[in-house]
């Protein structure tokens, strides 16, 4: 998903340092880093108290200011901001001391950067049908409810695993073969 025109502009107000542009950052992005620290702390099998929740997001908000809003600056609009923050997010509570005892299961430790890792993904989800692509965004990198996620498309909850299952079963056949989800690797091209 791009970026919105709505981020764009308050991403632009925030490196220019407006008046309040900051507050309405905090205002739109609060409850989505939270709920990626609470996500992030699940996965791996970290309770956290509340006040540590409190504690990690506020350092994703430190490290977003942090050198004149460097996180914000390196954003090049590939992606939404949502799922940048996101990223950012979850990289921040990973290499924090409290969250990072537990190894992380799904991070490859080979060169990509999580920035580069982003890219792929998003050129592996637009390569999804439309539908498939935006259960997977919401529930992977939103890291939505499959009751959120059924509100926000309007589908049926029940239909989510499903789409969740034929999904990642596409996502792994073309990251594994380069081969366009839903097309066999032997099939012949049509003329």
């Amino acid at each position: 998903m791009p970026l919105s025109n709505l981020d764009r502009e308050l991403l632009r107000h925030c490196l220019a340092k407006q008046p309040g542009a900051w507050n309405d950052f905090v205002d739109r992005f609060l409850g989505l880093i939270y709920h990626v620290v609470q996500h992030t702390a699940h996965q791996r099998s970290m309770p956290l108290k509340p006040e540590d929740t409190e504690d990690l997001s506020s350092e994703v908000l430190l490290q977003i200011v942090n050198n004149d809003y460097a996180v914000l600056r390196q954003f090049r609009g590939n992606s939404s901001l949502a799922t940048y923050l996101t990223v950012i997010a979850r990289r921040i509570c990973v290499n924090e001391p409290a969250a990072a005892a537990a190894p992380e299961p799904d991070v490859d430790d080979g060169q990509a950067t999580g920035l580069e890792r982003l890219e792929e993904v998003e050129r592996l989800l637009n390569k999804l049908p439309g539908r498939e692509r935006e259960v997977v965004r919401l529930h992977y990198i939103e890291g939505r409810s499959y009751e959120e996620i059924s509100t926000a498309l309007n589908i049926p909850v029940n239909t989510i695993g499903p789409v969740l299952s034929r999904a990642r079963k596409k996502l792994r056949q073309t990251a594994s073969r380069g081969t366009p989800p839903g097309q066999r690797r032997d099939a012949k091209p049509q003329a």
